[in-house]
């Protein structure tokens, strides 16, 4: 078999460069942080509408990290970014708009029969 050698994979002195565990322990702490914060929220705030808004936008913001740290995205250009992000906004709009319009259907429905 052919030996082949990639320049990527060396330092220039022919050793294998050290793995990036510094920034793998850093994305595994941040993400254990936002996660032990809902477990406070969910323990010690009674539950509503704000407890869930907050569920919400943490599971944005760790899903976001996500996506940008393990799918290389915050590396992309700025378009690729935005031809993601403005769609997926489009599609939570969406479903708010519907989840709410869907319950205004239900409340009008039930007054209606009552």
């Amino acid at each position: 078999m052919a030996h082949h050698h990639t320049d990527n994979s060396l330092h220039h002195n022919g050793e294998i460069p050290e793995p990036q565990t510094k920034a793998i322990w850093k994305t595994f702490g941040i993400l254990v942080a936002l996660t032990a914060l809902e477990f406070v929220f969910a323990f010690f705030m009674d539950a509503g509408t704000m407890r869930n808004a907050i569920f919400i936008i943490l599971t944005l913001f760790k899903a976001f990290y996500i996506v940008a740290e393990f799918m290389h995205l915050k590396h992309e250009t700025k378009a690729l970014i935005w031809s993601i992000i403005i769609p997926m906004a489009l599609v939570i709009w969406l479903m708010v708009a519907l989840i709410s319009e869907g319950s205004y259907y239900f409340e009008s429905v039930n007054n209606y029969f009552n």
